[in-house]
């Protein structure tokens, strides 16, 4: 579960890599730079000062600070990424006021809000909280998507020409097998309190 940014021309491609023979507490986040999204990529080392757990994602805040986040297994932790976006500008910060947190950390801005969505794990749902910035402490407020076909399911959320879209992945195409998933798009609505409307996730 990878995430990826752009900064001045080069897009920096964020990784989760076990580093020894023990999987779960030898997790690091790996950094790969490349002037083109798709193709090129060389891995520049890992971010120094990281916990070991798995899916990080990378949030550029309006004022282009950039921020980073990983977690897994009930904790997730954030903090500032240096300009050269490989290194930490400072320690981790364990994030507060999440509810059923498993995976899958994903950050984005709306009407100068911070929403923290993420994967509960075993009981199948993207829920999500709110917050007044991207260290929170984060309220939690609900369901995005009610569980969908696999044991979980990971996602981001963009806005594009002025409509907000959630990416996720099921396995209904490949028949209920959880190793196969498929990539979701389906547009994402909020109230007029600022509340993300659910989502039916089964179809």
């Amino acid at each position: 579960a990878p995430d990826c940014a752009y900064r001045n021309g080069t897009y920096y491609f964020y990784f989760p890599h076990p580093s020894e023979t023990d999987w779960n507490d030898s997790w690091k986040i790996g950094v790969a730079t490349s002037d083109k999204p798709a193709e090129g990529f060389k891995v520049q080392g890992y971010i120094e000062g990281m916990d070991p757990m798995i899916d990080p994602c990378v949030f550029v805040d309006d004022d282009g600070q950039a921020y980073i986040y990983n977690g897994g297994g009930g904790t997730c932790k954030g903090g500032k990424l240096k300009d050269n976006m490989i290194e930490l500008d400072g320690p981790m910060r364990t994030m507060e006021g999440l509810s059923d947190f498993h995976e899958a950390t994903w950050i984005h801005k709306y009407n100068g809000k911070y929403y923290f969505s993420y994967s509960t794990g075993d009981t199948h749902r993207l829920c999500y909280a709110i917050g007044d910035n991207p260290y929170g402490p984060f309220t939690y407020q609900g369901v995005i998507l009610t569980p969908v076909v696999g044991w979980t399911t990971h996602h981001s959320i963009v806005e594009y020409r002025g409509k907000w879209y959630l990416f996720h992945h099921d396995s209904v195409p490949s028949g209920g097998r959880t190793w196969l998933r498929s990539l979701k798009v389906c547009e994402l609505e909020y109230d007029a309190d600022g509340k993300i409307v659910t989502i039916e996730g089964v179809d």
